[in-house]
């Protein structure tokens, strides 16, 4: 019988660029970019400031991690709860208490005799009949 080789670590996204990942590269090919534009549309001081609160922005979206799961995945599902309708079995909603109401007996019916209807000539008759023809 032949051997096969059980797959570990199947969870692990392939290492593509160097040691990252190819979102954590997008993440942060993304903040560079960004700060490539920030350099030449701001002036040098404020350049630092908003290029280090890109690039730790990035990393924190790269590599952290929230009780064993990446943080994009985290903020996605914080975003989905809170967007969602909450249904909670054990709240029931109480409306006003239903009314019951007992069914009346029917009234015996008396039959009642209508007049005989009387027959319609026979000139109204062929007038109709050629109407519908």
């Amino acid at each position: 019988m032949d051997q096969f080789t059980v797959p570990q670590f199947i969870e692990e996204k392939a290492k593509v660029i160097g040691p990252m990942t190819f979102q954590q590269f997008i993440y942060i090919g993304t903040a560079g970019a960004i700060c490539f534009v920030f350099y030449f549309t701001i002036p040098f001081f404020f350049f630092i400031m908003a290029a280090l609160v890109v690039f730790s922005f990035a990393i924190i979206l790269a590599f952290g991690k929230s009780n064993g799961r990446p943080l994009p995945l985290v903020i996605k599902n914080a975003f989905v709860f809170r967007l969602r309708p909450k249904i909670y079995l054990w709240k029931k909603k109480v409306g006003p208490p239903l009314k019951l109401v007992l069914a009346k007996k029917p009234e015996t019916m008396t039959i009642k005799e209508s007049p005989v209807p009387t027959a319609v000539g026979k000139s109204k008759l062929k007038d109709l009949s050629s109407q519908i023809r």
